[in-house]
């Protein structure tokens, strides 16, 4: 199990990035149109850089909705390996059968 202060920074960076997303989405836009002005871009980039580093998407890291385990994470299940397996073997996922050949 992951320690909580952890998961609990992932959930902050989470609502920071709702938070933050149109005003990050609007300043990119200026920056990479071209015909803004130097000045403009710069003043963007400004405000761009002025906004909090962990609203930025890239600063998440996906985790185990079960035990918050940052490794070996299935997106579409949003489980880690161990519990992905405990609920395949008890049949908690629908159409997810062991491998036999």
């Amino acid at each position: 199990m992951a320690k909580l202060s952890v998961v609990n920074r992932e959930a902050k960076r989470r609502k920071l990035i709702v938070k933050y997303a149109a005003r990050r989405r609007t300043l990119k836009d200026t920056i990479c149109n071209p015909e803004t002005t130097y000045e403009e871009r710069e003043d963007a980039q400004r405000k761009l850089n002025a906004l909090p580093r962990n609203s930025c998407p890239v600063r998440i890291r996906n985790r185990c909705r079960l035990t918050g385990r940052p490794h070996a994470y299935y997106r579409k299940f949003g489980l880690g390996r161990n519990k992905l397996r405990e609920a395949a073997m008890s049949g908690d996922v629908p159409g997810l059968v062991k491998a036999s050949w």
